[in-house]
C-alpha cells in the first residue's frame, strides 16, 4: 500500500471527515481518521458543555441553592469527570445539604485529580467529623497544619475528631499548638481547649475593646459555635445543644460570619432537632 499523496478535508452533517484522491487509500485508515476526529471533537464539545454547567453552578451556588448546583455539576462531572473544580464544589455543596459521606467521596476525588492541594481541605476535614470518620478527620486537620499554622479553628476541629475517639484528656493533650491566631476570641478559644480558660472568660473576650455591633455579632458566632463543640465534647449535651442553636438561629444574618461555618453550625443544630439526638447527635 502506497502513502496518500494528497487529501483534503470537507464538513459534512457537522462531522469533519476526511477524503483521500489517492486511489490506493485505505478504507480502514479511513474509517480510523474519522473515528479519531469525530472523538476530538465529542472531547472538545463535552469540555465545553462541562464548563457551561460549572458557571451555571457557580451561580446558583451564589444564590444559595444547593440542590440544584449538586445537579448542574453532576451534569458537568459526566461530561468531564476530570474537572477538578466540579468535584471541589460539589462536595462543599452536599455538605451544605447535610450529605457528609458524598461529601467527603467529592473532596477525595478532588485531591485524586489534584494531590498538590490536599493539605489545604478544610472543609474535607469537616465532612469527615459529620461522617463519622473521626480518624480521617483528624487526618485532614494534621495536613493542614502544614499549610496553616496559625489557625485555632484547625487545632479545635482536630481536637473534637480525637476526642471522638480516644476522650477529650488524650485530645487535649494532642492538640496542635497555636501562637497567635488574631481573631477574638480565638485565642481563648483555643486555650478554653486546653483547659486553661473557662467558657465565661471566652463570652467574655467577645466585648474586649468595646467593639461595634457587627464586629461583636461575628466574634459572639464563633464563641457560641466552639462552646457548643466544647461542650458536646465534654459529654455536656444541653449546655452543647444550648450554644449550637444559638449560633445557628442568631446569626443567619450576621455579616462577619464565614457562610461556610454557619452552614456547620446549621447542619450541627438540625442534628440536634432529630428525635432522640438529646444524648449525641452526631452518633
Amino acid at each position: 500500500m502506497r502513502p496518500c499523496t494528497s487529501s483534503r478535508y470537507s464538513v459534512s452533517g457537522g462531522q469533519r471527515l476526511l477524503a483521500c484522491q489517492s486511489p490506493g487509500w485505505s478504507l480502514a485508515v479511513a474509517l480510523a481518521c474519522a473515528l479519531a476526529t469525530f472523538c476530538c471533537s465529542s472531547s472538545a464539545l463535552g469540555a465545553s458543555d462541562a464548563a457551561a454547567k460549572l458557571a451555571e453552578a457557580e451561580r446558583a451556588i451564589a444564590q444559595g441553592r444547593s440542590e440544584p448546583a449538586v445537579r448542574l455539576l453532576t451534569e458537568a462531572l459526566a461530561a468531564d469527570p476530570k474537572l477538578a473544580d466540579a468535584w471541589y464544589l460539589r462536595g462543599r455543596e452536599n455538605f451544605r445539604l447535610g450529605r457528609g459521606e458524598q461529601s467527603v467521596a467529592d473532596f477525595d476525588r478532588y485531591i485524586q485529580l489534584r494531590p498538590e492541594l490536599a493539605s489545604r481541605q478544610w472543609e474535607r476535614g469537616i465532612s469527615c467529623y459529620y461522617a463519622g470518620k473521626f480518624a480521617e478527620g483528624a487526618k485532614q486537620f494534621e495536613l493542614y497544619q502544614t499549610y496553616h499554622d496559625n489557625d485555632v479553628e484547625n487545632s479545635v476541629w482536630r481536637y473534637v475528631c480525637m476526642a471522638r475517639l480516644d476522650g477529650p484528656d488524650k485530645a487535649r493533650r494532642a492538640m496542635l499548638p497555636i501562637a497567635n491566631d488574631t481573631r477574638v476570641p480565638m485565642m481563648e478559644v483555643y486555650r478554653m481547649f486546653r483547659g486553661e480558660l473557662t467558657p465565661d472568660q471566652v463570652l467574655a473576650a467577645v466585648d474586649r475593646d468595646q467593639p461595634a455591633d457587627d464586629v461583636r455579632a461575628g466574634r459572639l458566632f464563633y464563641a457560641r459555635l466552639y462552646l457548643g463543640l466544647y461542650y458536646e465534647a465534654q459529654g455536656q449535651p444541653e449546655l452543647a445543644r444550648k450554644y449550637i442553636l444559638l449560633a445557628a438561629d442568631e446569626h443567619r444574618e450576621t455579616r462577619r460570619v464565614n457562610r461556610y461555618m454557619w452552614d456547620v453550625a446549621r447542619i450541627h443544630a438540625q442534628r440536634y432537632r432529630q428525635p432522640g439526638a438529646d444524648q449525641d447527635p452526631n452518633r
